[in-house]
């Protein structure tokens, strides 16, 4: 499993980064990559992360992505439909959200302010 992976953790999800402009994508259910962490696919237990990363490693997607890796995520049931994907890492909270030093650019300028 990956290196980001907590021990122990019930629920993952994949991410990688494009090969062609390095943004941060999330393996989707439907079997392709999304920037949306939203539309990230949830996986239940070693045995459906293991069976989805064969299948995002295969070389009909590993070729459009770097740095392959799964992650993990808190229960999609202590959450609302509108955000089903909570990382546990700041890591990952991170690199959903896009940079950290300007509010302007990335992902978090089309995010709203509290």
């Amino acid at each position: 499993m990956a290196q980001h992976a907590t021990k122990g953790a019930r629920f993952h999800a994949i991410t990688a980064n494009r090969l062609d402009n390095g943004e941060v994508v999330y393996f989707h259910a439907q079997k392709n990559w999304q920037s949306d962490i939203a539309r990230a696919a949830v996986l239940d237990g070693a045995d459906a992360l293991d069976a989805l990363m064969i299948e995002a490693l295969s070389s009909r997607f590993s070729q459009t992505v770097v740095d392959l890796y799964a992650f993990a995520v808190d229960d999609p049931a202590n959450h609302d439909a509108n955000a089903p994907v909570h990382p546990l890492s700041v890591r990952e909270i991170i690199r959903a959200a896009g940079p950290t030093i300007r509010l302007d650019l990335g992902k978090q300028a089309d995010a709203p302010r509290a």
